[in-house]
């Protein structure tokens, strides 16, 4: 009986998940696009050649710290949330999330083989591994239901389908 009533949050947590998963894909060739935009190849260069020169622990002080100045922009976005600047409120913490996501991503892709080089956070690594796919496993069969509403009869297939060419033309847009 637990189980059947906890499902839907395990649904919602494994949707959250992919959702940041789908972000750290995305996001990270956009951020390389970016930074490859600045003319800065020099300071690039020198820092991936330090990063390679560096332990495994500073390693991760590297993957950790250029995150950390995000953190005041998000609680920013919680003062304007309780000041009832809505909008404000949520481009700053989505505008915090996306940048944090994008940079740490970037980071990461140049730091991973010298932080899997520690066993517990290979380990760790791992465990994220399987967490994506156990959620993917999770949300799949609702994906699937989604998809068969769209192809059914009603509003909310009309709906559907609205939402889809919409997604379709700025798709194409691009």
């Amino acid at each position: 009986m637990l189980r059947r009533l906890l499902q839907p949050l395990w649904i919602l947590l494994a949707i959250i998940f992919l959702i940041e998963a789908w972000l750290w894909d995305h996001l990270e060739p956009i951020v390389a696009w970016v930074v490859s935009l600045i003319p800065l190849r020099a300071f690039k260069q020198w820092l991936a050649e330090r990063v390679d020169t560096l332990p495994p622990a500073m390693t991760l002080i590297v993957f950790i710290v250029p995150v950390l100045p995000l953190f005041p922009l998000k609680l920013v976005g919680v003062w304007l949330l309780m000041h009832e600047y809505w909008l404000s409120a949520v481009f700053t913490i989505l505008f915090a999330k996306l940048v944090g996501v994008g940079v740490t991503a970037f980071i990461f892709d140049v730091t991973r083989p010298k932080l899997l080089e520690m066993a517990w956070f290979e380990k760790l690594y791992d465990f994220v591994i399987a967490l994506r796919a156990k959620a993917k496993e999770l949300v799949d069969p609702v994906k699937q239901r989604i998809l068969e509403l769209m192809h059914g009869d009603g509003w909310s297939s009309r709906m559907l389908r609205l939402i889809q060419r919409f997604r379709k033309s700025v798709q194409q847009a691009r």
